[in-house]
């Protein structure tokens, strides 16, 4: 309503308050019937039907439905109702109606529980706010003013999948609005639909304005976990996945394109609205409040482009896991964060799989992760032996490069220069131990971002921990220990003391001496302090990781000695008396010298 609006109303119900108190006494009928033909007349300018006019003054002559009839036009009558709440489910989720606006209300996902063991409520009432305005004669209308009558229908779609349709019809003698909501068995989706049929001169705007607010509910025990992990996501028409990160303070994003889907992504569940063409004037903001109930406060803000009076657009309220995702849109399992792109490879394409598959023939995710650990270790054991005959010829050379550090140990030039002829002569390669080693990492690191998005472990226990999702409490200490926390977490700890024995068990097989070789020794001191707040699954694996190591190591040494190591360098000493350097190392050694020279100047 604008400020003409507004000034007119008020004068109107000026007249109608003086007239009230000078003349109501008086029985005269005519003057009644003047001001009832002036009202009919104001009312009428706004493009209501005499009958729908009589109708009304007939029902509730009264100030404020005349108040009404101003506002809404000839949508009036449809302003007027009692709200129910219709449910619509299948075996995933539960959402609930209400017929005042056709608002989402509440959203159940009934295979989970909060971390409180309570019905998962995904949004409520309380939590999150949706509203549709669209432009009409006499401004801007929001559609959660408008009362809707629903029907359910039940049919099958064209896979034989059954459907649920609730349909919300809101209609006067000038029109109708009908929204739609359908729900398919075995799905997280629900299709929305709106059609404005009719209501002519009535809507003045080419397109459905949507706002939500979403006070993102606290699922997990680990908040900070949580809003470490939540995010705002979208992804554009043009194929361009991009958030807002999660920093605590005020974020807001006015995207430059046409956006196809928005998700408020918490760390194992989304809620997305999602385009069936694409949405505009995209803007989104977020923040992080003190309610220690709600992991982030989110918004967005988007225009859905009418075509003759229709829309369409999906609601996604699910889990995220990243093959259910995978299957609603372009770019919508993203919502899952699986790695940068040197890494994510490992989680999408084999780690995903691997644990689907041993799902089907396992329950307990203690027992899978071992399993998984065991196929990694065969799969790359050829890398750890690479590895392990790298280092130890490193190791029994070790006398040889000792006799150049007594004699060039002055000059740590020439020593490289020498070090590497010696290489050269004796058919060693100084990276030999170590590039088998890097060509693991990705695995290594993949799962860094695999565990702590893995809804697979959500409330899965194993041993001591009641939750792989989340770190184990084997017990709480009475203080806070700086980066680390009050309580302990035995499958760090184990991890912890896992590394230190593997580090100095690989000491023995290098040549590593001074900072390299302690430095091993503080890695997993550092990482105990990061992973205590780690999931457990996450220690659990590494742990498991470092076993495995164990015996892999322990296997290659009864069929690998130092003695036979040496035999083979000597023959390829032989081997490479005559031998020419190669382009590359001639290049090497001259840029050594120039270096030298350099420095000598």
């Amino acid at each position: 309503m604008d400020r003409n609006q507004a000034t007119g109303l008020i004068l109107f119900a000026a007249v109608i308050l003086v007239y009230s108190l000078f003349f109501a006494s008086t029985p005269e009928i005519p003057e009644v019937e003047t001001a009832t033909t002036t009202q009919t007349e104001s009312i009428q300018s706004n493009g209501i039907s005499q009958q729908a006019v009589t109708d009304t003054i007939a029902e509730n002559d009264s100030t404020l439905d005349v108040a009404r009839l101003a506002k809404y036009g000839a949508l009036a009558s449809i302003t007027v109702g009692e709200e129910e709440t219709i449910t619509l489910e299948n075996d995933l989720i539960q959402v609930e109606i209400s017929s005042k606006g056709a608002e989402i209300r509440k959203v159940v996902l009934k295979e989970y529980k909060s971390w409180k063991m309570e019905p998962l409520e995904l949004l409520n009432e309380e939590s999150s706010k949706m509203s549709f305005m669209l432009e009409s004669k006499n401004g801007p209308l929001d559609l959660n003013d408008i009362y809707f009558s629903p029907s359910i229908e039940s049919s099958q779609n064209d896979e034989g999948i059954h459907t649920q349709t609730l349909l919300l019809k809101a209609e006067t003698e000038n029109g109708h609005i009908i929204q739609s909501f359908t729900l398919a068995d075995g799905s997280y989706q629900v299709q929305k639909s709106f059609e404005i049929d009719r209501f002519q001169g009535v809507f003045t705007g080419s397109e459905l304005a949507f706002n939500w607010e979403d006070q993102v509910i606290a699922q997990e025990m680990d908040l900070s976990e949580s809003r470490r992990q939540a995010r705002l996501n979208y992804y554009t028409i043009s194929g361009s996945f991009d958030n807002l990160g999660s920093g605590n303070d005020l974020e807001q994003e006015t995207i430059g394109e046409s956006v196809k889907w928005v998700g408020f992504s918490q760390r194992f569940f989304t809620a997305a609205i999602i385009a069936d063409t694409d949405f505009q004037n995209v803007s989104i903001t977020q923040s992080t409040p003190t309610d220690s109930t709600v992991v982030r406060s989110m918004a967005t803000s988007l225009s859905i482009p009418l075509q003759d009076g229709k829309a369409g657009f999906n609601y996604y309220f699910g889990p995220d896991k990243y093959k259910t995702l995978k299957k609603v849109t372009d770019g919508f399992e993203d919502n899952v964060d699986m790695g940068y792109f040197f890494v994510s490879w490992v989680n999408k394409y084999i780690i995903v799989n691997l644990f689907a598959f041993l799902e089907k023939f396992f329950t307990n995710y203690g027992v899978i992760i071992i399993i998984i650990v065991f196929l990694i270790k065969l799969a790359l054991f050829p890398l750890t032996y690479k590895s392990y005959i790298g280092m130890a010829k490193m190791r029994v050379i070790k006398p040889e490069i000792d006799e150049l550090k007594e004699k060039y140990g002055d000059d740590a030039t020439k020593m490289q220069q020498e070090q590497m002829k010696l290489f050269s002569k004796l058919g060693v390669s100084p990276i030999s131990g170590c590039l088998p080693m890097v060509l693991q990492m990705p695995f290594l690191f993949a799962m860094f971002f695999f565990f702590p998005n893995a809804i697979e472990l959500r409330q899965e226990s194993f041993l001591w921990a009641t939750d792989l999702s989340t770190y184990d409490t084997f017990f709480n200490l009475p203080f806070t220990i700086p980066f680390y926390g009050s309580h302990v977490s035995m499958f760090t700890l184990l991890m912890t003391v896992s590394q230190i024995i593997y580090t100095h068990f690989n000491n023995q097989l290098t040549t590593a001496t001074g900072p390299m070789k302690n430095l091993g020794y503080i890695m997993p001191v550092m990482f105990m302090f990061i992973l205590n707040s780690y999931p457990a699954g996450l220690s659990f694996y590494y742990f498991v990781s470092n076993m495995v190591t164990f015996g892999q190591q322990a296997l290659i040494k009864l069929f690998v000695d130092d003695d036979k190591i040496r035999a083979k360098v000597e023959e390829s000493k032989a081997k490479n008396v005559n031998k020419k350097k190669s382009k590359f190392q001639q290049k090497l050694e001259d840029a050594m010298k120039a270096a030298d020279n350099t420095r000598k100047k």
